[in-house]
Order: C-alpha cells, then structure tokens, then sequence
C-alpha cells in the first residue's frame, strides 16, 4: 500500500530577513547591470568597448534566453503542473506544454498582423513620396522625367530593399522590429517577476538560489540589453531602451519586496518563440549580417550562442 501523500499548505520562508532585504539590492544591482551596460556601452564610444564584445554579448545573450525557456521556465512549470497533490482537470492533461504551445501561437499571429501592417504603411509612405517626387520632376524637367521612368517598371519592393541594404538595416520593418523586442522585454520581465516571488518565500535553499539568480538575472538582463542596443532609435525615442532597462532591472527586486506553474508556462511560450523565431532564425537565416559574413563570424557567432546556453542551463541544477 503507497503511504499518503503529504501536500504542503504554506511555503519554506524561515526568516534571514536581513539576507532578504540584501538580495533585493543585490539582484537590482546585477539585473539592471546586465541590461544597461550594452546599451550605455553602445550609445558612448569613449568607453571604448571593442566590437567583438558587442557580438559575443549579442550572440551569448540569445543562447541565454533560449536555455531560460526550456531549463528555467517549462521543466519547473512541468513540475508544478503535474504535482500529486493537484486533482481535477488539470491532471488530465500536459498542461504546461500545452499553454506553452498556446503562447507561442499567440505570438506568432501578433507578429504576423504587425509585419503585415508595418510592411503595407511602410511601402505606401515610400510610394506616396516617390510620385510626389516624379511629379514634380516633371514639371521641373520633362526630359528627365521621361528617361527616369523607364526605371519605374522595377519592383517597389525590391527598390526598398536595395536602399535597406545599402544602410544596412534589417528588412523587416522598424514597426516589427519593436514587436519583437516587446514581447522579449515582457517574457523576461514576467518571468523575473515570478523567480522573485519564487526567492522571497524560499526556505533553507535560499542562499544557493540567492547567489545563482543574481547571475542568472545578469545574463538574462545582458540577452535582452544587448538587444534593445542593437535597434536604431529615432531621436525622440532614445530613453526608451533605458526604460525599458530599468523595468527589467526592477522586476525581481519588486516582487521580492511584495511559484505559480501556468505562469511559468505562459512565459516559456513567450521566450520559445523570442528565442528560436526572432533570435536564431532571424540571426542565422535572413539577417544580412550574418548571411554575407565569413564562415568563421557564423561558426563564431553560433559557438558563443551555445555557450550562453550551456551556462544558462548549468545554473538549472541549483535554480
């Protein structure tokens, strides 16, 4: 006969309330550390940071972010969910996969209306300008307008694409690359909210979880600053990447001071896609970076993806 099972009622918290004050400090130090570094390192080149830095922290950080999602987010939501003290519905089903899936289909849909949308005002403000521009060729010039529009028959696209790369930026649209990283920014700061809720009510495992979560915050905070460093602001939105900084900064320290499975689950789904859509894939695949790089920058760039993962996933033996 199995014995019975004991379902807890409460939470480990056994005081140390000093040592929890300090975590709060300590974690706000290292997360927005983490975050803002990239982009203050970017935005003042006194500091003279060399370019390879940039891209192992670029490349380090999307390997980080990837290995959260499966080691930090859907193994203890997998854990939560199927705990043998829950009864009903929810044991019927692998439910933390299953939401996974959901927020990852939810993503997508939202990217897929942003890059339609951005890509339709993006081409139609482009073509707006260029008939105000021929139209007033013409009346300026006759002869000219005439021999430019035997270059006309071009596709407005391709002629789009031909100015991006020229300046290399990314072919998607400014509109979708901030969708983008909003969604990271809120899948990472959902799930510091919950590892601080998780810290604050920790019990005789607080100190290991401490020291590990200060680094895990930091490398999760250089994932998501090396990205928001990386997009070119416009002039009237250049504290936004530091706002958003911050907010990742503050997030864990936040819920400390104030371990939920679906959750964490939401939030796998949400960095799942970041991670492996807009991280690898783009990177890797249509970036024009990477695609017209040498060999030796891709295996490169790959290399220092895996290892972010690899420490990424190392600290998920102690948190």
């Amino acid at each position: 006969m199995d014995a019975p099972i004991s379902c807890a009622t409460g939470n480990d918290f056994d005081g140390a309330l000093g040592l929890r004050i300090a975590s709060v400090f300590v974690i706000l130090f290292s997360s927005s550390f983490g975050a803002l570094f990239p982009i203050v390192a970017k935005k003042n080149p006194s500091l003279r940071i060399p370019p390879w830095a940039f891209f192992f922290t670029k490349y380090f950080g999307s390997g980080v972010i990837v290995a959260t999602a499966f080691i930090h987010l859907l193994t203890p939501s997998n854990d939560a969910l199927t705990n043998p003290c829950l009864t009903g519905v929810i044991t019927q089903y692998p439910w933390s996969q299953g939401i996974a899936l959901i927020s990852l289909f939810v993503l997508f849909f939202v990217e897929i209306l942003a890059m339609r949308y951005a890509t339709f005002s993006t081409m139609t403000s482009a073509m707006e300008l260029e008939t105000s521009a021929a139209a007033d060729l013409e009346k300026r010039n006759p002869a000219a307008a005439a021999s430019s529009s035997s270059c006309a028959a071009e596709p407005h696209l391709s002629h789009t694409q031909d100015h991006q790369e020229v300046d290399d930026i990314p072919a998607e649209s400014y509109a979708s690359q901030l969708t983008s990283i909003f969604i990271l920014e809120f899948g990472v700061i959902f799930h510091s909210i919950f590892i601080g809720l998780t810290l604050a009510v920790s019990g005789q495992e607080f100190n290991t979880l401490f020291i590990v979560l200060t680094f895990h915050q930091m490398f999760e905070g250089l994932g998501l600053g090396s990205r928001l460093a990386t997009i070119n602001w416009p002039t009237a939105k250049l504290k936004t990447p530091y706002i958003m900084a911050i907010a990742y900064g503050i997030s864990t320290p936040l819920a400390i001071v104030v371990g939920v499975g679906i959750f964490d689950a939401l939030s796998a789904g949400i960095l799942l896609y970041t991670g492996l859509v807009e991280l690898m894939a783009h990177e890797f695949l249509f970036s024009h970076t990477l695609r017209k790089a040498s060999a030796r920058t891709v295996f490169s760039a790959f290399g220092i993806m895996c290892l972010g993962a690899m420490l990424m996933a190392l600290l998920g033996k102690w948190a």
